[in-house]
Formats: structure tokens, C-alpha cells, sequence
């Protein structure tokens, strides 16, 4: 799958990838919130899907998975028309990107020294 414009490179540092399970079958990951930022970034579901190498069905489903889960929409779309549609984030999607960002942030810095020893570990 093509890397995301604008997203870090995969780096040689251990790091934890983290999956929320909120309940109902719910579940937001590394996937559904780099989405949602290339939506914001993008202004488009479609053009979102695209920098990610996913269709633009895809896109809306994860999208739509996440807006039921939640009861409410994590992004919002305009009718296309002579300049086209759009999406933007809602502030419940913003929302959800930077509280995953953070528990993201803070679980690899907790669990940073462990895994730095088990990938020295691996290369030794």
C-alpha cells in the first residue's frame, strides 16, 4: 500500500501500534485516524482514500463505521456540484485524532525503555 503524503517514514525505533477497542465494536486504529487526518488535510474523502491507497468506498465505510460507533459523524461532506464536494473533520473527529495521538504518545513513551531492550535483545 502506498505511504500516505505527508506521513513519517517507518522508523527502525520500537514502537507500540495501538488498537482502542471503545465498546459496541467500536474500534479506532493507526488506520481510521490516518484517514481522518488525510481528510482533514485533504478536504476529501475521496482524495483521502486516494493518498492512502484505498478505494473511495473503503474510505467511506471506515468513515460511516466510525460515525455510528460514535453517534454522531467524525467528518462532514458537502454536495458536489460546478466546484465539486468536499469533507472536513466535525470537532468530535478532530477530537478523536488528537486523543488517540496522545494515548498513542504516551503508551510507546511508557513502554519505550522495555521495548528498547527487547529489540536489543533481537538484534544481539
Amino acid at each position: 500500500m502506498p505511504r500516505a503524503r505527508n506521513m513519517p517514514e517507518e522508523s527502525d525505533e520500537p514502537r507500540l501500534n495501538l488498537r482502542l477497542d471503545l465498546g459496541g465494536g467500536l474500534r479506532v486504529g493507526p488506520g481510521k485516524v490516518r484517514l481522518l487526518e488525510e481528510i482533514g488535510r485533504a478536504g476529501s474523502i475521496s482524495a483521502a482514500g486516494r493518498a492512502l491507497g484505498m478505494s473511495y468506498r473503503r474510505a467511506w465505510e471506515l468513515v460511516e463505521a466510525l460515525n455510528r460507533g460514535f453517534g454522531a459523524p467524525v467528518a462532514e461532506t458537502t454536495a458536489g456540484g460546478a466546484g465539486g464536494g468536499g469533507a472536513r473533520l466535525t470537532a468530535l473527529g478532530e477530537e478523536v485524532v488528537r486523543t488517540y495521538r496522545a494515548i498513542e504518545a504516551e503508551a510507546n513513551a511508557a513502554a519505550g525503555p522495555r521495548l528498547a531492550a527487547l529489540a536489543r535483545r533481537e538484534a544481539g
